[in-house]
């Protein structure tokens, strides 16, 4: 049985979802800015992660089911395709790595409101 990414996803801190681009593309965001969108609807679910640009271009080296971001900057975002050739430890951890950019990012005040700034 696949992962539950979407699960996942929402138990990172201070997480919400909505769909602001309409049906089948759920967008995850922490402070008001994204850090995943789960693309729904089709056989095989994506997921587009945020990604340090070297890392980014690894990790498309290193694994076919990875590819530059899907309608986002190719330098910042990459499209992993969740048909079970990627293990589960990489998926959450570039799941971490994508929360973690973001909230890096995140003014301080902001951090604090969300009980993230600890």
């Amino acid at each position: 049985m696949a992962k539950n990414w979407r699960k996942v996803l929402l138990s990172k801190p201070a997480a919400e979802a909505s769909y602001p681009f309409g049906p089948g593309a759920l967008v995850f965001k922490v402070g008001g800015r994204m850090f995943a969108l789960l693309g729904e609807g089709e056989q095989i679910e994506n997921l587009n992660l945020k990604c340090d640009p070297q890392d980014a271009l690894a990790l498309r080296a290193a694994h076919p089911a990875i590819t530059p971001g899907y309608h986002m900057n190719k330098q910042h975002w990459n499209t992993l395709l969740l048909d079970g050739s990627l293990p589960d430890d990489l998926v959450l951890e570039l799941i971490d790595h994508s929360y973690d950019l973001v909230t890096a990012k995140l003014p301080k005040a902001k951090r604090k409101e969300l009980g993230l700034d600890l």
